[in-house]
């Protein structure tokens, strides 16, 4: 495995976007269900934390039981799913806005897309590395 910031944070990436397209999914398919509250899946800020991570200074830690201010590991991340049950759409409890998850969707799957394409991109350019640039 190659020990490179981006391949981990790309990958990440990809995990959490796959989630948020699975959780948006399952609220489209549950619109119609009383009582059903929508998910969400956030991850990003954990992700910008690790990126944001080598401009920070840390604590030094003389424990391994001490805490630590900085994650520094993409392994660390992980992408989080919670209900939101605060807000009420209609009057059977259901919370799901139709409109809004099919944009959640549409914007989570381009998301996805241009995530891919990177990750294509960085192949092509070990690639051409390793091949001598053809």
């Amino acid at each position: 495995m190659i020990a490179d910031l981006t391949w981990g944070v790309v990958a990440k990436d990809l995990d959490g976007l796959s989630k948020r397209l699975e959780a948006t999914s399952q609220n489209i398919a549950n619109m119609n269900t009383p009582g059903y509250s929508r998910k969400e899946v956030s991850f990003e800020d954990q992700l910008k934390e690790i990126i944001d991570a080598p401009r920070r200074l840390p604590m030094k830690r003389t424990n391994a039981r001490h805490m630590s201010n900085v994650k520094t590991d993409v392994a660390e991340v992980s992408p989080q799913d919670h209900l939101v049950g605060y807000e009420v759409y209609r009057g059977d409890g259901n919370n799901v806005d139709p409109e809004t998850e099919t944009a959640r969707l549409t914007e989570s799957r381009m998301l996805y897309q241009g995530m891919s394409r990177a990750m294509n991109k960085k192949i092509a350019a070990y690639r051409r590395v390793i091949g001598g640039g053809a």
